[in-house]
């Protein structure tokens, strides 16, 4: 019998996944717990508008990330930081500063965990950081530290 499941089911597949399993495991199982639906027209029809809606929403994160991408790449940032006596500086530079900036400075709001820090920033200088704003695009920032 093929259903279409609606939850992760072990053994058998993803939600949303077309399988091919046996009538008395759908009927006994799948079927009376909910956990699948019989692949029917109505059934398929409505699978493959989920997979279109989401393949288009998908399209449209990949979009924003690339024209974000192409915003930021290569700007520079610049953070003021107070330092003590030797230059270093009291506490670090985090993500979070540098997330805050961007938003002040080029209007894009980044979350914090998207920045890659390869290195804590301690003291005054130029850093590269990476942002990854989706899967496999990432763009590329100039972080520059100053004194107050």
């Amino acid at each position: 019998m093929r259903v279409i499941l609606l939850c992760d089911v072990k053994g058998s597949g993803k939600k949303g996944d077309l399988v091919e399993v046996s009538d008395g495991y759908a009927r006994n199982f799948l079927l009376p717990k909910r956990f699948a639906k019989v692949a029917d027209k109505e059934a398929m029809l409505e699978l493959k508008s989920q997979q279109n809606s989401q393949q288009h929403k998908i399209d449209e994160e990949v979009k924003k990330a690339e024209t974000i991408a192409a915003k930021l790449n290569g700007k520079t940032i610049e953070i003021f930081a107070k330092a003590g006596e030797s230059g270093k500086l009291f506490g670090s530079v985090k993500a979070k500063e540098i997330s805050a900036e961007i938003k002040e400075v080029l209007g894009e709001d980044i979350d914090k965990r998207k920045i890659q820090l390869d290195e804590e920033i301690k003291s005054f200088g130029s850093y590269k950081v990476k942002v990854k704003l989706y899967k496999g695009i990432f763009c590329e920032i100039v972080v520059k530290v100053k004194e107050k």
